[in-house]
């Protein structure tokens, strides 16, 4: 798994650098809409349906604004959003997959 080295909030993007020298740039509002967490993706039942809560919230401005984020173990960030949310754990291979620069989409179609 590859780690990030440092990152950087970089006007509305989250720049982040990786152990094997790659730069993603991710916009926060695509980070925000790729929330992982139950609240956001749902839960899959024992069927395998996925439900969806009721109280979903709207999306406002702040729910794109990244405030700051926290150190999940090794493996992953909680993102923290001007909106209050923060449950989503989004791990390195999850924010790495997230990259849609032309050298990720790339490797992507080639199946590495």
């Amino acid at each position: 798994m590859d780690q990030p080295e440092s990152y950087q909030k970089f006007g509305e993007f989250l720049a982040v650098t990786w152990q094997d020298g790659h730069e993603s740039l991710l916009s926060q509002e695509s980070l925000r809409r790729a929330c992982p967490c139950a609240n956001c993706r749902g839960e899959p039942d024992l069927l395998g349906r996925r439900l969806m809560p009721a109280d979903k919230p709207d999306l406002t401005a702040d729910s794109y604004r990244l405030s700051g984020l926290k150190a999940v173990g090794h493996y992953a960030w909680q993102l923290l959003w001007a909106d209050g949310h923060s449950t989503g754990i989004y791990t390195y291979d999850y924010l790495r997959r997230l990259c849609d620069c032309d050298i990720c989409l790339e490797k992507e179609g080639s199946g590495d």
